[in-house]
């Protein structure tokens, strides 16, 4: 399934607020904490009923809730909120090679997993990357 490419301005104060508070938070003073201009929700394609879910930041221990901006509609009013809430505990287990793989989304997250949801911008960009075809940057 293809990411969600729904957008939103975050709004700088309640994310700055939230980013500010949270177990684990920011090293420096909250004047240096810089929150992202736009989010972009992380999950699976879903309908317009379904909140959008961007993640903001890890708390610590990385096991612990992390915090999370959720909102639906796209207008200036739009309803959001932001929230600290605990990982998916679905896990993928790959039984030949071992490897176990956690769901990257928030605990009761529209289906599917993050294991399923693809993202071709992001997977193209990776690839360049990993390949040496990325940007000159000498």
């Amino acid at each position: 399934m293809l990411q969600c490419t729904a957008v939103t301005p975050a709004p700088p104060g309640d994310a700055l607020d939230a980013l500010v508070a949270v177990d684990g938070g920011p090293d420096g003073p909250p004047d240096t904490v810089i929150p992202p201009p736009f989010l972009l929700c992380e999950l699976g394609e879903h309908d317009a009923f379904t909140e959008h879910a961007a993640y903001l930041r890890a708390a610590e221990p990385s096991s612990a809730p992390a915090l999370w901006f959720f909102w639906t509609g796209t207008g200036p009013d739009r309803p959001h909120r932001v929230a600290t809430v605990p990982w998916c505990p679905a896990v993928l287990r790959h039984l030949r090679t071992g490897v176990v793989r956690q769901c990257a989304f928030p605990d009761h997250h529209p289906a599917p997993h993050s294991w399923s949801v693809t993202d071709p911008l992001g997977d193209l960009i990776a690839e360049r990357l990993l390949s040496g075809d990325g940007p000159d940057t000498s």
